[in-house]
């Protein structure tokens, strides 16, 4: 009875309803007060009630104030500006795009052109309101899409949008509007682009910033088109340098290949090999662009030695998947082992542990974690951290080592801030110590913590957070277990109260418990 009763007196929409009509338009009254955006929103519910002409009354107004404001908005304002736009996007990309999308073509317009002031008006460095203007982009898109217009008029309005691209703002605009562009309008959009490259050509450098926006324009309308042709000779005429680029010349490559043309891509490719030209930036898409066009002309061996050779060099997972998925039957195990032993092997012991970590094999990531002559680095807690859950129960000594690696360069540096979670790492290495019987050449536990003591026993800020039950086995350190029998007195006394009113003390088991802070590295 009770939870029915509860269910009755709960707050939703059903149980409001018996408030009738009357009542609640005073509440909502009541709560507005003093909320100007609660007003927005009510009179924006009531415009939608009259009709979409109505809304499109109250949206201009609303876009007309805030294009005219010019207050600087902190991020919690700037959520709340944004929430609002969004309803007001959504209400032109629905309702009022049904009723007229012409008229919502125009107003998503405008809501658009409120982005270069909005991105100066906020802290826009995460690139947050960008993004959402980026969806009104896609709206409008799909609105224009549909809704009557010319097309030579619709391309004007995107050239304006792209030649004032200061922020990105507009940067898929092309890709959005393409569809509703048409033929006629990338062709319009086309002319004036060439018409605006050729007045800056020759230009000073300060000037030479419309090339630049041209470029990027022509190379989306190829796009748009799926002109490979057109994309191509957007570098080769004017930029052909890029094409040097491995990054650059695998995107042209992929279209080239995907318009039946991949002898073209290879040619491309191999003039901008990043083994040639000492460059690693890039040589993954380089390498996915060469793998389609060696795919596309039926050169499987060829593609085949390039997976394993692009995995075991740059340790990519993805491609090593792909290569052993492609091997015949009962041949793809041996393959793998033989892949990961090379891998183990690399150059570079920190990248390989992050590939063993993540593909997983922990076997082979535990005897290379024991084996490396060097120190590992403990501020790679990203890598160590997770790679010490993996090895915890069947490599429980490759774990304390990454465990330990972790502990020291937090000691080390006195990094203050790492100390909970340094101690969480120690308690961890004190649970795994019990099923180490050879500890090889690392030092057994109790030496290790004992020696952790000479070196760093001034650091209370640690040896506070470390569980009484690891401090007392220090016996040999006096000061050490006195401060145990002192830290076990002080958690017992949680409340000088605590006797008189015949509650006790918490005990050993809940003063352990509350000397360990959980938390990632």
């Amino acid at each position: 009875m009770a939870a029915k009763g509860a269910a009755k007196g709960s707050l939703n929409a059903k149980n409001l309803e018996v408030l009738g009509a009357a009542r609640l338009a005073e509440l909502l009254i009541l709560l507005c007060e003093g909320n100007n955006a609660s007003k927005r929103l009510l009179r924006l519910a009531m415009a939608e009630h009259k009709g979409p002409g109505e809304m499109v009354r109250e949206l201009r107004k609303r876009l007309a104030s805030i294009a005219r404001s010019g207050s600087l908005l902190d991020n919690h304002q700037r959520d709340d500006l944004l929430q609002e736009l969004e309803r007001h996007r959504q209400a032109l990309s629905g309702p009022i795009a049904a009723h007229d999308a012409a008229l919502a073509v125009e107003l998503l317009w405008e809501l658009l052109e409120l982005s270069e002031g909005l991105i100066e008006r906020c802290d826009a460095s995460d690139g947050v309101v960008r993004d959402w203007f980026h969806q009104v982009s896609a709206s409008l898109g799909q609105v224009a899409s549909k809704a009557p217009g010319s097309s030579q008029a619709l391309a004007d309005q995107v050239y304006a949008a792209v030649v004032s691209n200061g922020y990105g703002q507009f940067d898929p605009i092309v890709r959005d509007l393409g569809p509703a562009l048409g033929a006629e309008g990338l062709a319009h959009l086309r002319l004036r682009l060439e018409s605006l490259r050729q007045r800056s050509t020759g230009a000073t450098e300060a000037k030479a910033q419309p090339n630049l926006v041209v470029s990027i324009a022509m190379l989306a309308i190829a796009d748009v088109l799926g002109d490979a042709e057109a994309y191509l000779a957007e570098y080769r005429d004017h930029h052909p340098e890029a094409l040097m680029v491995p990054a650059i010349a695998a995107k042209v490559a992929e279209r080239l290949t995907n318009a039946g043309r991949a002898e073209e891509a290879l040619t491309l490719l191999q003039a901008a090999d990043p083994a040639l030209r000492q460059r690693r930036a890039g040589a993954e898409a380089w390498c996915d662009a060469r793998l389609a066009a060696l795919d596309a002309l039926g050169r499987g061996e060829e593609a085949q030695a390039q997976r394993l050779e692009f995995a075991l060099r740059e340790l990519s997972g993805r491609h090593l998947r792909d290569y052993l998925k492609r091997l015949p039957a009962f041949e793809d195990m041996p393959a793998e082992e033989r892949a990961l032993d090379l891998v183990a092997e690399h150059d570079d012991p920190e990248e390989a542990l992050w590939f063993l970590l993540h593909w997983p094999e922990p076997h082979r990531a535990a005897r290379l974690v024991l084996d490396t002559p060097q120190p590992l680095n403990g501020d790679r807690y990203i890598l160590l951290a997770p790679l010490a859950e993996l090895l915890e129960k069947p490599h429980p000594l490759a774990a304390s080592r990454c465990l330990r690696a972790m502990i020291d360069f937090t000691l080390k540096l006195a990094r203050s801030k790492r100390y909970s979670h340094a101690a969480r790492h120690l308690e961890t290495c004190h649970r795994l110590a019990s099923s180490i019987e050879n500890w090889g050449e690392l030092a057994d536990h109790r030496s290790y913590v004992a020696q952790l003591w000479r070196d760093h026993g001034r650091k209370y800020g640690f040896w506070s957070e470390v569980p009484i039950k690891i401090l007392s086995e220090l016996e040999s350190e006096p000061e050490a277990k006195s401060k145990a029998e002192a830290k076990a007195k002080a958690k017992a006394v949680v409340d000088p109260s605590r006797e008189s009113k015949g509650l006790g003390s918490p005990g050993p088991a809940a003063a352990e418990a509350g000397s360990v802070q959980l938390g990632l590295c």
